[in-house]
């Protein structure tokens, strides 16, 4: 098998165009290709008007493919495809009593659950919100009615909080064993588009995104795994610094040598629990900021110049970097073409926004987060429940903002860059529910990050035309972009100073969004299973 990369075509060209490519760029016959198979395409807009190529990667059969090694030995855009087909560590021995524990089902804790049992390990998923579909109507209940369940809402529930975004599935992530293709064709067999397997920055969207993790759950079901929703661990079990279970809200205890702890990055509570009982953790950075909206028709015009709108292209995204002169960094966040900003808190009394995007992207605006790094020993000292307590103080102070009763407080771009409140909004409607509440964002996150952000947004106008548009909506606030705390863990996956306890995931501060999670979730699986068999 061959590949070679950095292969370019027109935008437009017919399907058959690639084959012939192929061909000539190895300079075969055409009955010497045997087979190919896209592996990933991509494109570049940064000349918005010259031609707009698609850039592909092909991997290949040849009849001659020895040959062309030799040929080729000295082009780096032609050689071996390396194998990416995954392959499992070990199995489970015919009788064994022990199952392993996964606490919490978003992304992390569903391929940590969905590995175990395709090993035959036959693990116990704990899950302290509900199931997707109910979940989803609770959703819905914050969104339209201001009513917050804080046990089912955008962050606690089947899926997890990657269920409620834009199914966003690339990442930056070092993955030198493809783990990540592994994802990507699990979401397939679930029902995900097969173009999630080589478009360059894929993604699902909620809608489809809830049906695959139902699907995904009833294949673990059928290899022997048990799921149970609305189960919140409430304490371990540990001796001599051996965990040897969990105990449940109810009382139950349920008793394992190897638990994963796949905690979403908004499990308040737990963190707490697990510090209370010692377990080894500390604070690590994030970001706070806002959510920004813009016409989507400005970024596609942008972005993609004479090809906005294009069918081929989709609904354009940006990724921007500002470094303030007060030494922040300022930076998007979890871009959605064509989407929403959503309420995102699961806690009363509080305003957190998210961004989320159908798989259409088709929605009238684009969002992004645009939030400012903050540092544990700069900004919030005091140990690692420190970014908790900040993040808890700045989501109260918004929900009183927006009104205390879950609107969220907003302001017009040019209005914050000038220092001066709105009080009317121009022509982009903001897309949160409950609502938003027009005001003076300034009083909502700390000085150093509104004199970063004020100074960032003028500057992005230079990289995208019309980005500092006055009647573009800033919605306050973005405070979950990570987990402000890390369980840190040693080289074998395991707790620093717990055996059997592997911290895993978004929550646990080793991932950051649904591919990366996923990701970390096979590997911890593997983790556990090395451990169970001795290896």
């Amino acid at each position: 098998m061959l590949r070679i990369t950095e292969l370019k075509l027109p935008l437009d060209h017919p399907d058959e165009a690639l084959r012939e490519a192929i061909v000539q760029r190895l300079g075969i016959r055409d009955e010497q290709l045997l087979s190919f198979n896209l592996f990933k395409r991509s494109y570049d807009a940064r000349k918005k008007n010259s031609e707009l190529l698609f850039i592909y990667t092909i991997d290949l059969e040849a009849s001659n493919e020895a040959e062309l090694l030799s040929k080729f030995a000295d082009d780096r855009n032609i050689g071996p495809a390396p194998d990416v087909t995954y392959k499992f560590v070990g199995q489970a021995p015919a009788g064994l009593q022990e199952r392993p524990i996964v606490v919490g089902f978003g992304p992390c804790g569903i391929f940590a659950g969905l590995l175990l049992a395709q090993m035959g390990f036959k693990p116990i998923i704990l899950e302290r919100g509900k199931e997707v579909r109910q979940r989803t109507k609770d959703t819905w209940g914050l969104w339209r009615k201001s009513v917050l369940n804080p046990e089912s809402n955008v962050q606690f529930g089947e899926g997890g909080a990657g269920t409620f975004s834009d199914g966003k599935l690339y990442s930056q992530i070092k993955d030198p064993q493809h783990h990540g293709r592994k994802v990507l064709e699990e979401f397939v067999k679930a029902g995900a588009p097969d173009e999630i397997l080589y478009i360059n920055k894929p993604h699902i969207g909620t809608f489809r995104l809830t049906g695959m993790v139902e699907q995904m759950r009833q294949d673990m079901i059928a290899l022997g795994a048990e799921v149970r929703f609305q189960e919140k661990v409430t304490d371990l079990l540990i001796e001599d610094g051996q965990l040897t279970g969990v105990v449940l809200e109810s009382g139950e205890q349920l008793h394992s040598r190897h638990v994963v702890l796949a905690l979403g990055h908004s499990a308040r509570d737990t963190f707490r629990m697990l510090h209370a009982k010692g377990v080894y953790m500390e604070a690590k950075p994030f970001s706070v900021g806002f959510r920004i909206e813009h016409p989507q028709t400005l970024i596609d015009k942008a972005r993609l110049g004479k090809y906005a709108g294009h069918p081929k292209l989709g609904a354009a995204d940006y990724k921007l970097v500002y470094h303030a002169k007060n030494g922040r960094s300022v930076y998007s966040f979890c871009m959605c073409p064509g989407g929403t900003v959503v309420a995102a808190t699961s806690e009363p009394g509080r305003v957190v926004t998210n961004g989320m995007s159908q798989y259409s992207r088709n929605e009238r605006n684009a969002n992004s987060g645009i939030v400012v790094g903050i540092d544990p020993e700069r900004d919030y000292p005091g140990g690692p429940l420190a970014g908790i307590e900040l993040q808890e103080r700045l989501e109260a102070h918004a929900y009183v903002m927006g009104g205390s009763n879950y609107q969220a407080p907003a302001q017009l771009v040019g209005d914050f860059v000038a220092g001066r409140p709105s009080t009317a909004l121009g022509s982009v409607e903001p897309s949160y529910k409950p609502g938003v509440t027009l005001g003076d964002l300034a009083p909502s996150l700390p000085d150093f990050a509104i004199e970063a952000i004020r100074e960032a947004l003028p500057a992005f106008d230079r990289q995208i035309k019309g980005y500092n548009l006055h009647d573009a909506v800033l919605t306050g606030i973005e405070t979950r972009t990570s987990s402000p705390l890390r369980i840190t863990r040693g080289e074998d996956y395991q707790s620093l100073n717990i055996k059997g306890l592997f911290p895993a995931g978004e929550g646990a501060g080793y991932a950051g969004g649904i591919l990366s999670a996923g990701v970390d979730g096979i590997r911890i699986a593997e983790a556990v299973a090395r451990d169970m068999l001795g290896l």
